[in-house]
């Protein structure tokens, strides 16, 4: 007898083969999603300040993006932006590497000779001393002089009558943050830009999905700045994006994303100004390839697609990740609610809605306790506390030196500095890791009470 050998299988198609990595990828994390690791024990698991909030959906996308192998910005990177853009309520969104580059772009983009009114070196730029330094530092990278300006209590955002007071004949711009996901006063800084004719660079990193009057934060001035690091309200890993409703200023922060060059043709496409070698601009021959004019001294600050189809996930979990963060906030704003005698407890401005990033309080001078015995407690029990990143960044080293002006007082600014500490609200944090905050702080303060 002969036997006839099997026939060999028939050739999966691709697409079978992307649905089966498709399921290993979901198993893998379901896998990875439960077990002892993820069980909370008080006082040996920590309570982290922030933290990546992903599943599977995030890692299907990144591998689908992976197994396409488009390594530069690509179709993830457009629909991201579309998305992004459709979200807060602007015309134009533009991926970068980071939201420190987003504000270096920002205020790049300011700079242009492209601009009727561009910013020059020695220009004055309105900001806050109590922030985070990248926010501050495109203003001296191009030259420019930054106004440093005190903020309010309990909101921390800029006092709006020092911030028209700080004012001078060279002021061109205002460039600050909403602190924590707190919107500053918008309806008096708008007013005020729009009186003195000055631009507005709203660094909205901390603040996505925050509401001032119903509206987006991020929408109101002239250029916005998002961040997507692991911290934020949503994250690809490593990532940012400028916002702006001004068809000429998403042109001119592209080229300073892309090497600083003239041609705004996407990635992969030629000509579309329709006359490619038709161009005479500076020293260069008639005819020079439009693709290598560059009108800018710019940067390469893109990111890859990957990471934007990893934001494309996170996306469509603003909302909820927004719900978590206010609630977060709430729960801890309550528990530290009798306690105001030690504490200087924090409010939303007015009109505001805030997507909260932290809990932000100053221990009162007054207290039988210092921030850092507090901060060292809390550590100590594995929770995270943070300040308010550079508390006066005019006594930071790295402004020994520089060209700044002060206008005003820095008070609040010096006590967010020496009294002042954050704990997360990111949406990580469950009731149990909540609560056990609350339990260590009441315990604290019973100690406390007794001495």
């Amino acid at each position: 007898m002969t036997s006839e050998a099997a026939p060999d299988p028939l050739p999966r198609t691709e697409a079978e083969i992307r649905a089966e990595i498709a399921a290993l990828v979901d198993e893998l994390c379901k896998l990875r999603s439960g077990g002892p690791a993820r069980r909370f024990v008080p006082g040996q698991s920590p309570v982290p300040y922030a933290g990546r909030v992903y599943d599977e959906r995030e890692v299907k996308l990144a591998v689908e993006a992976s197994l396409d192998f488009w390594l530069t910005l690509g179709p993830y990177g457009k629909r991201f932006e579309r998305e992004l853009a459709r979200i807060v309520g602007v015309r134009h969104a533009t991926l970068c590497n980071s939201g420190s580059s987003a504000n270096l772009l920002a205020l790049s983009a300011l700079t242009s000779p492209k601009l009727e009114r561009p910013l020059r070196p020695g220009d004055e730029v309105l900001t806050v001393a109590a922030g985070f330094p990248t926010t501050v530092n495109p203003i001296i990278q191009n030259g420019c002089v930054p106004v440093f300006v005190d903020v309010e209590p309990g909101t921390y955002g800029p006092d709006p009558q020092k911030l028209a007071d700080a004012v001078s004949e060279r002021t061109r711009a205002v460039m600050i943050a909403h602190t924590l996901g707190n919107p500053f006063d918008l309806d008096a800084v708008t007013d005020l830009c729009r009186r003195r004719g000055l631009y507005l660079v709203e660094d909205n990193c901390d603040s996505l999905g925050s509401l001032y009057a119903g509206r987006f934060t991020g929408s109101f001035g002239d250029l916005a700045t998002q961040s997507f690091y692991p911290p934020h309200h949503i994250s690809m890993g490593e990532g940012g994006a400028v916002l702006t409703s001004n068809a000429l200023f998403r042109t001119l922060v592209e080229s300073f994303r892309d090497w600083g060059r003239d041609c705004w043709c996407e990635s992969g496409r030629d000509n579309t100004c329709g006359k490619r070698f038709a161009w005479k601009l500076g020293g260069l021959p008639e005819g020079y390839d439009h693709k290598y004019i560059y009108s800018h001294v710019g940067y390469n600050l893109k990111p890859t697609d990957i990471q934007a189809a990893i934001g494309v996930a996170q996306l469509e979990k603003l909302a909820d990740f927004g719900a978590r963060r206010r609630r977060n906030w709430q729960l801890l704003r309550d528990g530290f609610a009798p306690y105001e005698d030690f504490f200087e407890l924090p409010r939303a401005t007015a009109k505001a809605d805030p997507s909260w990033f932290g809990f932000l309080f100053l221990v009162r001078e007054t207290a039988p306790f210092t921030r850092l015995e507090l901060t060292r407690r809390l550590e100590d029990r594995k929770i995270q506390t943070r300040t308010l990143f550079g508390g006066n960044l005019t006594k930071q080293p790295a402004y020994e030196g520089r060209q700044f002006r002060v206008s005003g007082s820095l008070e609040t600014s010096d006590r967010v500095m020496t009294q002042g500490i954050f704990l997360g609200v990111y949406p990580g944090l469950d009731d149990e890791r909540l609560r056990y905050v609350l339990d260590v702080l009441r315990e604290f303060m019973r100690e406390r009470a007794r001495t």
